[in-house]
């Protein structure tokens, strides 16, 4: 396959198969940890507390691989790093099965989780860089799904193979996506913006500008990183503790066995997929910045009615409407954040910035582990829902939609301009 080539038919869903791949055994494996936390809980005589700290750290060390993996994409590529990544978590997780102690099984997450943060940030921001402007929440909000039916074929997996053999035959699938790297290494060609700055930077006789001084020397691209920055934590910290404490609170809070919990789980992971679907289609109508808040604020409104109102008779219909709205904003952020940088530094930028929002949310387990030994994890998933308002209200003040196109190499032109030329001539 010619790597010169970018962005043309057959090349773009090429790229596409392969990152909705890559994703969905990112999200697996991400899941696999909240589905086994009462297993590990039982195996490990540990409590809440404890089991929300192996997820807190399991999120810093995706904070560290995002930022970490944005950055080494900007200077070494997009689809070498993901390949990388993509092995680290892969090797990772499998070795999470041979596990002895509880604090083995920290230090081994921490590390694979490096792999799941990194795959995530240059995945979304690889599959940006090759979608034409007019279709790129669809397609993207289409790829964000993938994590959800990644957790889907995860909650499949655990109902069929925990009651029966444990916990620890989960972990040791996650060595099969190593043969996925492998394809994605030889045969996806690294964006064309991509490959214009690299080979523009071998002109320059091999000199690399620092992206991280490009990122605070400017002050537009400043604030706009501090406050991705700042939205990221607010919605990480929401989206990740009800991801993490939602299987537990099923089996704990609401009375229900393993075949049961997986049961609702595929609902709402089901559920999840159709909204974050849906929601990129809608953005691409009405705008990445309509379709966040309207996500961010339903789902902070839906929090408490859950943990109030559920009763036998309407748990699967509360939980299904869940799994639509809580990853409503996760559909739009990737397009949304891609288009706030120009291309020079977006993979340091988005990176960075949504991976600081890692750091702070990494707090979100282990504090509503603390209060479900005082109160129920419930009434922590509750609370969730002042994150979620949070994360929405500062799009909605201060982040415009659209400043940059990932599709071209153009550092200046915004693709509202670009938008309004190409109208023009069209009249």
């Amino acid at each position: 396959m010619d790597k010169s080539v970018s962005g043309s038919g057959r090349t773009w869903i090429l790229v596409f198969v392969a990152c909705f791949l890559g994703l969905v055994v990112d999200g697996m494996d991400l899941i696999m940890l909240s589905i086994t936390m009462p297993s590990l809980m039982e195996e490990f005589n540990i409590g809440k507390a404890d089991a929300g700290l192996i997820a807190t750290w399991s999120l810093v060390g995706m904070a560290v691989g995002g930022i970490g993996g944005g950055w080494l994409s900007d200077r070494f590529g997009r689809v070498r790093m993901a390949t990388w990544m993509m092995v680290l978590f892969s090797i990772g997780t499998a070795l999470l099965g041979l596990a002895q102690t509880y604090e083995q099984f920290i230090v081994i997450r921490f590390i694979s989780a490096i792999g799941i943060g990194a795959e995530y940030t240059i995945v979304t921001m690889l599959m940006a860089e090759y979608v034409p402007t007019k279709k790129r929440t669809t397609i993207l909000g289409t790829l964000q799904a993938a994590y959800s039916l990644g957790y889907l074929v995860a909650a499949l997996l655990a109902g069929a193979i925990l009651p029966e053999y444990g916990w620890r035959p989960l972990y040791f699938i996650a060595i099969v996506p190593v043969l996925l790297a492998i394809y994605i290494r030889y045969k996806i060609p690294e964006p064309q913006g991509w490959q214009e700055r690299a080979q523009a930077q071998k002109q320059q006789k091999g000199k690399k500008k620092n992206e991280w001084t490009a990122i605070f020397k400017d002050s537009k691209t400043r604030k706009i990183f501090i406050l991705w920055g700042i939205t990221a934590t607010f919605l990480q910290f929401a989206y990740y503790g009800v991801g993490t404490w939602l299987p537990t609170y099923i089996v704990a809070d609401l009375g229900f066995d393993f075949k049961k919990m997986t049961g609702y789980l595929v609902g709402t992971y089901t559920a999840a997929i159709l909204g974050k679907i849906v929601t990129g289609w809608l953005a691409d109508r009405y705008g990445r910045k309509t379709m966040f808040i309207v996500g961010g604020f339903s789902t902070a409104l839906l929090l408490p009615i859950v943990y109030l109102y559920n009763s036998p008779t309407n748990i699967i219909l509360l939980l299904t409407l869940l799994g639509f709205l809580y990853g409503m904003p996760y559909a739009v952020n990737a397009t949304y954040m891609s288009e706030s940088f120009p291309t020079h530094i977006r993979g340091t930028a988005v990176g960075g910035s949504y991976n600081v929002g890692r750091v702070g949310s990494a707090m979100a387990p282990f504090m509503i582990g603390v209060i479900a030994e005082y109160q129920s994890i419930g009434f922590g998933l509750a609370t969730l829902g002042i994150a979620y308002v949070l994360a929405a209200l500062i799009p909605a003040l201060f982040i415009r939609e659209k400043m940059y196109d990932p599709f071209e190499n153009k550092e200046s032109v915004p693709i509202e301009q670009k938008e309004s030329v190409f109208e023009s001539r069209s009249m």
